[in-house]
């Protein structure tokens, strides 16, 4: 029983440079909670939410509260979910907590205007828990709790579930306080930490995903892999009014490619089917190498 334990516990800790990022993004969020959200009453949703209002209400430290949070949550998810959560998620739980109490009486907050304290609450708080996450990681809260909650009603999604935890954290804290501005406020850190956490995982340099259907598939392939250096692929397909078998040229570019390209489809085939979608993360040769 030891054996497997060891083994699990040896390979995570060879993994040492994730475990530091993982410790950068909770002291991260811990600055985002100690210098704008616990001081201006902000409980933006999730765990942190809740153990600010509890705080307020029993003078209890936030990071303890939050531990006597997530470790219920945390045993249940193993019962419920099994062990799908790892050491590594662990650790984020522990240091996230032990973070914003042992930072706590050295950082002062910054402002106590609430739009300004909202914004950079949210930036703060998003960036760490991207870090975070983008580590195969979690800080707990009510992502998994959400997960639990899911298993046992699945016809409701956990994207649902989040959001439906969060908006009831924010109104107890809205109730609480006696002020719903506070709730609005709370609401804009939201959407600030989900478009950051966002932003942190897959980047912000969009890629281009270009598919060109035409007859003169091979010329304009050739044209485009000796112009512009680029791989192509070419996928098999169907026009299924005409009947009538057609090559489809798949290629991912760069966006300020992407003039360059049409341009030279134009030339050759004037008829040509383009469209374009965008691709938020490219993994291989000429993109950002595997992790």
């Amino acid at each position: 029983m030891l054996k497997p334990v060891n083994k699990l516990l040896i390979k995570e800790l060879k993994d040492w440079k994730s475990y530091l990022i993982v410790l950068t993004g909770a002291i991260i969020v811990s600055l985002g909670v100690n210098l704008f959200l616990v001081p201006n009453k902000i409980a933006g949703g999730g765990v942190t939410g809740l153990a600010t209002v509890v705080y307020y209400l029993s003078g209890m430290p936030v990071g303890v509260i939050m531990l006597l949070l997530n470790i219920p949550l945390f045993l249940l998810g193993i019962k419920v979910l099994g062990r799908s959560f790892g050491v590594k998620t662990l650790f984020a739980t522990i240091a996230l907590s032990l973070a914003i109490d042992l930072l706590s009486p050295f950082l002062n907050p910054l402002t106590d205007d609430l739009l300004l304290a909202s914004i950079f609450g949210g930036l703060f708080v998003g960036c760490g828990l991207g870090l975070v996450l983008k580590q195969d990681a979690s800080t707990g809260g009510t992502d998994l709790g959400a997960k639990i909650v899911h298993k046992l009603i699945s016809y409701i999604s956990v994207g649902q579930l989040l959001l439906i935890i969060d908006a009831m954290v924010v109104l107890t804290a809205a109730l609480v306080f006696q002020n719903y501005e506070l709730g609005l406020y709370a609401t804009i850190t939201l959407f600030i930490t989900s478009r950051v956490i966002d932003t942190v995982i897959v980047g912000v340099n969009y890629t281009k995903a270009v598919h060109v259907i035409s007859d003169k598939s091979e010329e304009i392939s050739r044209k485009l892999v000796f112009e512009m250096n680029h791989g192509m692929t070419s996928l098999s397909g169907k026009g299924m009014y005409t009947g009538k078998e057609k090559n489809v040229l798949l290629c991912i570019i760069r966006r300020r490619e992407l003039p360059h390209l049409e341009a030279v489809v134009s030339q050759i085939d004037e008829n040509a089917f383009i469209f374009v979608t965008d691709v938020r993360e490219v993994l291989g040769e000429g993109f950002s190498s595997h992790v």
